[in-house]
């Protein structure tokens, strides 16, 4: 399974390697930030940021589907797992980095003939029940059809604050203790 992990992540940096060649030729790069407050602890807003903890506030279409977890039913660095995007669209996600010590995680999901995006989220606790969490998404196009993608796609991502926002304050006023999600 390692070497399969390690395989479809070389596949993901020869995509971005082609990226990068083909940004060259006009193809379209993009890198959008924002800023979320979680009214919650760093151990329990860190959980709200992975592909399972997602599942409480990000809404119907945030379903992965696992195709290696190093560790079923919790989420881990190296997990590869599918989620199907608004429009039908299935990507394939890769949990690059989940550092919890370090604050950080990575995500990197490609959408075959269309786009490479990363996702790099990071956490600084304001204090013992606020936790700051900083979100930038870069997305590249890997063909002219993904230039497209990658131009909406962006658009959504400079209002995902607000609605990210929204929606994690919404399942933590409803969540209680005994939520699996705030369990993990």
């Amino acid at each position: 399974m390692r070497r399969a992990v390690s395989l479809l992540m070389a596949g993901a940096l020869w995509l971005a390697g082609q990226a990068c060649s083909a940004q060259e030729e006009g193809r379209m790069h993009t890198e959008t930030s924002f800023e979320v407050v979680v009214h919650a602890r760093y151990a329990e807003a860190a959980v709200l940021f992975s592909p399972e903890g997602e599942r409480a506030w990000a809404g119907k279409h945030w379903d992965p589907q696992y195709l290696y977890n190093p560790s079923p039913g919790q989420d881990r660095e190296g997990a590869v797992f599918t989620i199907t995007h608004r429009g039908g669209l299935k990507a394939t996600w890769v949990t690059a980095r989940r550092d919890l010590e370090a604050r950080h995680f990575q995500y990197v999901y490609f959408m075959p003939e269309i786009m490479v995006t990363t996702i790099d989220v990071r956490f600084r606790p304001i204090n013992s029940g606020m936790t700051q969490v900083s979100v930038t998404y870069a997305r590249t196009a890997v063909t002219a059809e993904g230039d497209e993608h990658v131009k909406v796609l962006t658009d959504g991502d400079r209002a995902a604050g607000k609605e990210w926002q929204a929606a994690i304050e919404g399942y933590l006023k409803t969540a209680h203790a005994g939520d699996p999600v705030m369990k993990r």
